[in-house]
């Protein structure tokens, strides 16, 4: 029998430190944690990948990320939670969106690691996002909006692969 197996990580201190100082880097989502309540913990308690109502919610499967570049901030993320206006078309249901035009703060810790503010300006629904990176590339993400319950999201970083020039 053969298995083939896909395996992603964390960076290492100096890549960890090198992409994020570049502005070019990966957020791979691993875990969702929504804003508790009961609504909400009673439908997530019955979702397959939920550890028990409003907790954790696997999405290592699922191929959600967030890409940052020194020019644009691409965002694909599920959402899960309330929302307080109905979302129109497929795209709506989670964040998931391109912007060109945002601003992107970032402060070092003194025992190792980063928090980033990003504030996409040219997207709806007035995104704010927040991540804390550890020096060895595990990170956390906060997204805040004008329209939806705050979310946080659990992953790594990962360094964008090279294209190859012809």
């Amino acid at each position: 029998m053969l298995v083939a197996l896909s395996v992603n990580g964390q960076t290492d201190k100096a890549t960890t430190q090198r992409i994020v100082e570049a502005k070019n880097f990966i957020f791979v989502a691993s875990s969702a944690l929504p804003m508790n309540s009961n609504e909400i913990n009673t439908i997530l308690s019955k979702m397959p990948g939920a550890n028990g109502g409003g907790g954790n919610i696997n999405l290592v499967t699922g191929n959600y990320d967030v890409r940052i570049t020194s020019d644009s901030l691409v965002v694909d993320l599920p959402y899960y939670g309330r929302s307080f206006t109905a979302p129109i078309g497929r795209d709506d249901a989670g964040y998931r969106f391109t912007s060109t035009k945002f601003t992107y703060e970032s402060t070092v810790h003194k025992k190792g690691g980063w928090q980033i503010s990003l504030t996409p300006q040219d997207s709806k629904d007035g995104v704010r996002m927040y991540f804390r990176i550890s020096a060895n590339g595990y990170a956390s993400l906060t997204v805040s909006s004008n329209n939806k319950q705050s979310i946080s999201y659990n992953g790594y970083l990962a360094e964008p692969k090279k294209q190859l020039s012809r």
